[in-house]
C-alpha cells in the first residue's frame, strides 16, 4: 500500500518536473524535521529512483534528517542546539496533555505554539544568511520544489527563486490549507482548531466555534510573525500568510478524505492517503496452530 502511494505522488510531482517525456526533472526539497520528513523522505527516494535528480536541503541540527546515498543532500549551520529543539517541542507536547478547559486550553497551546514555530522557523533565516549555499541554489536551475508548508520555509525558498511549488503535508493551524485555496469551511459544521468539538454541536459549541474562527487568522499570523517578516525582507515586498501559502501549485494532502468532515476541494489539492510514520517490516505470518491455541511466530 505504501508502494502505491510513493508511486502515485511520485507521479504528480512528475507533471511539474518534465518538460518533456524524454528527460528526468530537477527537483528542490526543503523539508519539514520530525515525522514530517518520515513520510516525505519515501517519496524523495521514489523520485531519485525514477531518475529525476533531487537535492534535499536541511540545517545541521535536526531530529531525523542525515546524510544518505539515495540523493544529494546539502546542509548548512544554524543557530540553535538539539537541546534548544527538544526543549521548545517538549514544551509544545506537555501543553497539550494538560486538558485545560476553553479558553485556557487555547491561551496555552497558542503560547507554546508561538515558541516551537520560532524554533523551527530560525532555521530558514540561517538559510537565507549562508551565501555559499543560496548561490548554489541559484544557479542549480531547478525545475520545482517540494516542501512541507508547516515552517513555510520552503514557500519563500520557491518564491524567492520563482519556482512552482508542491506541499506535500498533514494538516494545517487554523485550517490554512483551505483557507488559501478558497475552499467552504461553514462554521456550523467544521469544529475549529482548539474547540475540540466533532461537527455536531450544540448551539453554544457553534457560538464557540465561530469565535475561535474569529480568532483563527489572528494568532496563525501570531505564529508566522518571523515568517512573514522574513518572507517580505527577502521578497523585498509585502507578502500576507495567505498570499504565500496561495501560490502553491498542487497541494498533496497526506490523509483520507473519507475521514475528513465533507466539503468541496480544489481541483490543485489531491488526497494522496496517509503516510504520516516511519514504515516497518511486516510482522511475519502466523505458521502453525497447535489444538492447545497458541501460535508459533517468526517475530
Amino acid at each position: 500500500m505504501t508502494f502505491w502511494l510513493c508511486s502515485q505522488l511520485a507521479a504528480w510531482i512528475f507533471l511539474l518536473l518534465l518538460p518533456g517525456l524524454s528527460d528526468g526533472g530537477k527537483l528542490l526539497v526543503v523539508p519539514m524535521d520530525g515525522s514530517h520528513w518520515l513520510s516525505m523522505r519515501q517519496v524523495v527516494e521514489k523520485l531519485n529512483e525514477r531518475g529525476h535528480e533531487v537535492v534535499v536541503v536541511i540545517p545541521e541540527v535536526s531530529w531525523q534528517m542525515g546524510m544518505t546515498q539515495a540523493y544529494t543532500v546539502k546542509t548548512y549551520p544554524v543557530s540553535f542546539t538539539l537541546e534548544e529543539l527538544d526543549g521548545a517541542f517538549h514544551e509544545y507536547v506537555h501543553s497539550h496533555l494538560k486538558g485545560l478547559p476553553f479558553p485556557q486550553n487555547a491561551l496555552a497551546l497558542y503560547n507554546s505554539s508561538i515558541a516551537v514555530f520560532n524554533v523551527f522557523f530560525s532555521h530558514c533565516k540561517d538559510l537565507f544568511h549562508n551565501r555559499e549555499l543560496m548561490q548554489y541554489l541559484n544557479q542549480s536551475d531547478f525545475d520545482a520544489l517540494l516542501t512541507d508548508p508547516i515552517s513555510l520555509c520552503g514557500a519563500i525558498v520557491a518564491n524567492y527563486f520563482s519556482l512552482p511549488f508542491i506541499f506535500f503535508m498533514r494538516g494545517f493551524p487554523c485550517g490554512l490549507h483551505y483557507t488559501a485555496t478558497q475552499c467552504p469551511n461553514p462554521l456550523s459544521y467544521v469544529p475549529r482548531l482548539f474547540t475540540f468539538n466533532s461537527d455536531r454541536m450544540t448551539f453554544f459549541q457553534r457560538v464557540e466555534n465561530a469565535l475561535v474562527a474569529l480568532l483563527e487568522l489572528g494568532y496563525c499570523n501570531g505564529f508566522y510573525a518571523e515568517a512573514m517578516k522574513l518572507s517580505s525582507e527577502v521578497l523585498q515586498r509585502d507578502v500576507s500568510l495567505l498570499d504565500l501559502l496561495s501560490s502553491a501549485s498542487i497541494w498533496l494532502l497526506r490523509f483520507d478524505y473519507v475521514l475528513e468532515y465533507v466539503r468541496p476541494v480544489m481541483p490543485n489539492m489531491i488526497f494522496v492517503g496517509g503516510i504520516n510514520c516511519v514504515q516497518k517490516k511486516p510482522l511475519s505470518k502466523v505458521r502453525s496452530f497447535s489444538p492447545d491455541y497458541t501460535f508459533s511466530n517468526e517475530m
